[in-house]
């Protein structure tokens, strides 16, 4: 019985690329529950067991699905006559009698090169799936941010400017999430919530009756930022990358 659940559960990973899967998951399923229930110390691999059940699409890399061009979003990677575009911004825009539009700046992944392109907001867009990473920071050099896969150690290069002005929260073994496509990174990210030292405060004054809510104060990372009038030089604060705003004292 449990060299049979092994064949089965081996069966059950190769079929999720094949469209047999699809008409053969519930019977798998079952077959593959009353293994683990006869067997519970049976080692059945996580993707064949959960990802592939819980997502038949997850099987096939990057497929796509068909958006409309009102939800197209910067960030996102779109396919437009047979090459592929990660947005990099799009704006709303009422084009009268010819109706609505978004006008979107287009970054084709493979050239790099930039394009402008309009989009009626009813038509179809062929959205591509990317994958999401976590890497450690190691170091900057120059434009080029060095990352470093923590699993296998292998290092990946991401251009600065992915990160926007974000990439001041940059720090040693951070934590960053890239999106891929095709093993190529198409944006990065920091953390939302990043712990920085003030180096830089102005002591509150004695004797004055009206204390301002927030002051500025200078960060570690060059960043000047509004804070309650009690922080001062040397606290540790919390902030919230998305708007460089204070959240709490560390």
């Amino acid at each position: 019985m449990r060299f049979l659940c092994k064949r089965l559960s081996r069966a059950l990973y190769l079929a999720a690329a094949t469209s047999s899967f699809h008409r053969h998951a519930s019977l798998i399923s079952r077959a593959l529950s009353t293994c683990r229930s006869s067997h519970p110390l049976t080692n059945f691999p996580d993707h064949a067991s959960r990802g592939v059940l819980a997502a038949q699409w997850s099987a096939t890399q990057h497929r796509g699905v068909k958006i409309r061009g009102s939800d197209v979003k910067p960030g996102q990677v779109i396919e437009r006559k047979g090459k592929i575009y990660q947005v990099l911004k799009s704006q709303h825009n009422q084009q009268g009698r010819g109706g609505a539009v978004i006008q979107v700046e287009l970054r084709d992944v493979d050239s790099g090169n930039k394009t402008s392109e309009r989009i009626r907001t009813e038509e179809a867009v062929e959205r591509v799936f990317v994958e999401e990473k976590s890497y450690k920071y190691l170091y900057t050099d120059d434009d080029v941010v060095v990352l470093m896969e923590p699993n296998t150690f292998e290092q990946l290069d991401v251009p600065k400017d992915m990160f926007g002005e974000a990439a001041v929260y940059l720090k040693d073994d951070m934590r960053v999430t890239v999106e891929l496509y095709d093993e190529k990174p198409m944006s990065a990210s920091v953390p939302q919530r990043v712990t920085c030292k003030v180096v830089e405060a102005q002591v509150p004054m004695k004797g004055i009756a009206a204390t301002p809510h927030y002051k500025k104060v200078l960060l570690d990372n060059g960043l000047t930022v509004q804070v309650p009038p009690f922080i001062l030089t040397g606290d540790e604060i919390v902030i919230n990358t998305t708007d460089n705003s204070y959240i709490t004292r560390a």
